[in-house]
């Protein structure tokens, strides 16, 4: 619970041609040997990312990317894989090897990362080789660019602090602190069956936890069948209720309706996504028809069990609350579909395990693509006939 999550993380992702050094400059950056370095073109084939502190600016994410130059086949869908790590990006750093002129792929970089505001900066590496055969690429740049070379770590700390200038700084954002206060008391409602992984709690519970205790509130934890006797042991009604969503049908019976109730998911929402775009998408599921096209999607990659949420409760859900035929599909992880225009809705987990900068693509898509968009756990109070009250505290 002491280490920071990767979804919690500002992304850095390094981008370029093949051969443009990208590798070498993020081992320079970390200060330590994350990728292979080859003179070999397309050594990097598959996205490498890894964890650290960049200070003053906090817990990173470096990203280190296959060439946008990539060739045939597998090269394509390398370069498909990069593309998609934008998504996730906070920062981008375009990486061009210095004595070369620029190309269409970097301006066409630039122009996507403008519209998708992510800031940037241009880096023209190898500055070590300009003596020896000369610089030819310089005065075509019209972009403001820093000169570094990772081989001989020329320029790597002053490309540190820009980075770090460059990074916005948004207002900070709370999970659930700023619903309370301090001393309130709170319930967790944390239902341990097949689906609780041994020995810990899912990690929205931890944030929420954490957040609470950060807070000094009293968190109060137990399972749904065990509810009751917390509540009547209280001198005072608790400030806030809070459960997996999954558990909300039986918890909404058992706490009082003046007692403000909410799930680990909507929490979720709430934080890192856009709260009246998910509230349109609920609704969006009495509009439901048959043979309607649904995409269920998970921002992490789990073992599938018979009774998986996603997979098979979700669709159950919804084919018995709407009555319909409905077609479902299904991604994981950082893959989401890139033509979304045919689905009538997306429902979506919490997104605990990606940062807001790839939820918000994902929404923005969804907006973009006119589908209507609903996490995990709005649908379940939607299903279970409490949309409104636990939509009215946040």
């Amino acid at each position: 619970m002491n280490s920071v999550p990767s979804g919690e993380r500002i992304h850095i992702g390094f981008f370029g041609k093949r051969n443009a050094g990208k590798s070498s400059l993020v081992n320079a950056v970390l200060g330590q040997d994350l990728s292979i370095v080859s003179d070999v073109a397309g050594t990097t084939t598959d996205p490498v990312k890894k964890a650290m502190e960049l200070l003053p600016l906090g817990p990173v994410v470096i990203i280190d990317t296959p060439g946008l130059d990539d060739e045939g086949e597998l090269g394509h869908k390398r370069v498909e894989k990069t593309r998609d790590i934008l998504s996730q990006c906070d920062v981008a750093v375009i990486v061009v090897d210095v004595t070369t002129r620029p190309g269409k792929l970097e301006e066409e970089l630039i122009v996507e990362l403008k519209k998708r505001n992510i800031p940037y900066i241009l880096v023209l590496n190898k500055m070590d080789m300009l003596s020896r055969q000369g610089f030819l690429g310089l005065k075509d740049y019209k972009e403001d660019h820093i000169l570094v070379s990772a081989c001989d770590k020329a320029s790597i700390e002053r490309l540190k602090e820009k980075i770090i200038e460059i990074t916005p700084r948004n207002k900070e954002k709370y999970i659930v602190c700023d619903l309370v206060n301090e001393g309130d008391s709170v319930v967790l409602v944390i239902p341990i069956d097949e689906a609780a992984p041994k020995g810990r709690i899912i990690l929205p519970q931890q944030l929420v936890l954490r957040e609470l205790l950060d807070k000094k509130c009293n968190a109060i934890c137990c399972q749904v069948h065990t509810l009751s006797g917390v509540l009547e042991n209280l001198k005072t009604p608790p400030s806030l209720v809070i459960t997996d969503s999954q558990a909300f049908k039986e918890v909404a019976h058992i706490v009082p309706s003046t007692v403000r109730l909410t799930s680990f998911s909507v929490l979720m929402a709430r934080y890192k996504g856009d709260m009246e775009l998910l509230l349109t998408g609920a609704s969006a599921i009495d509009l439901l028809e048959d043979h309607d096209r649904i995409l269920v999607a998970e921002a992490c990659t789990h073992h599938r069990q018979c009774n998986d949420i996603g997979t098979v409760k979700i669709p159950t859900l919804l084919k018995k609350y709407t009555g319909k035929e409905l077609e479902f599909s299904f991604s994981s992880g950082v893959e989401f579909p890139d033509n979304i225009s045919d689905y009538k809705l997306i429902v979506h987990c919490g997104g605990c395990m990606i940062n807001e900068a790839s939820m918000k693509a994902r929404m923005d898509k969804a907006r973009e693509s006119k589908v209507p968009m609903v996490n995990y756990g709005m649908l379940f109070a939607k299903i279970n006939g409490i949309l409104e009250r636990i939509s009215n505290i946040l």
